[in-house]
């Protein structure tokens, strides 16, 4: 049996590269011919699977119809938590079992049929780096599961009225002064030191913070 075709697609920007060249790097070790790509216009071939995995650009009909399988994974139990940086929203929330969901990609919004569903269980301390890795590494897992069940996969349709999570901005990072830190640790959780720092602003001037992990003293 000739091994699966897969392409890896991932945005250049984004934090996912440094597991999309794990992932890819696994993949030819176990007999696949993948190919790592950062724009979906560079797959100029067909391929069995494409894994779209935090891919930030909108794919048309036209490229999906050229392979036979574009597998997408995404932070939430669809239909619910459609949309953008679903596990930010849902930490924010103050969940900490956040669900998983393994679909085949179309033209809608995280609509397509799903094959599996898993979670990822944070323990309420993980700063942005540390939750990206859980989600990295599960979305990983997933599809390595997609692939070693590939043939007796049966997808199914969402069922439930779904709903949607907005695009965050760096606006989404302020911190509200007279709050306590305890009650806005969530935030502080999720926001990125570089991209879209915590910020306030007090006396007409606006403050930046950034939170790092502390090495503990014994």
């Amino acid at each position: 049996m000739n091994p699966l075709n897969i392409a890896v697609l991932t945005s250049e920007q984004s934090s996912f590269v440094p597991y999309a060249d794990t992932f890819v790097n696994e993949l030819a070790k176990r007999g696949y011919n993948v190919k790592l790509f950062f724009e979906h216009e560079a797959i100029a071939d067909s391929f069995e699977i494409v894994f779209i995995l935090s891919y930030f650009r909108i794919i048309r009909k036209e490229f999906l119809n050229k392979h036979k399988h574009n597998i997408v994974v995404h932070g939430s139990d669809l239909p619910k938590g459609r949309g953008w940086t679903p596990i930010f929203w849902q930490i924010l929330e103050g969940k900490n079992e956040i669900p998983l969901s393994l679909f085949e990609a179309n033209e809608g919004i995280d609509d397509g049929d799903i094959y599996f569903k898993d979670k990822i269980l944070y323990e309420g301390h993980e700063l942005n780096s540390e939750i990206r890795q859980k989600q990295a590494e599960k979305t990983i897992d997933l599809c390595f599961k997609f692939l070693e069940n590939y043939t007796s996969l049966n997808p199914v349709k969402q069922v439930g009225e779904p709903t949607f999570y907005k695009k965050r901005s760096p606006i989404d990072s302020e911190l509200d002064i007279d709050k306590s830190i305890k009650e806005q640790f969530n935030l502080l959780r999720i926001v990125s030191n570089e991209e879209f720092p915590a910020f306030f602003y007090y006396k007409g001037h606006k403050y930046l913070l950034k939170i790092y992990k502390g090495i503990e003293e014994s």
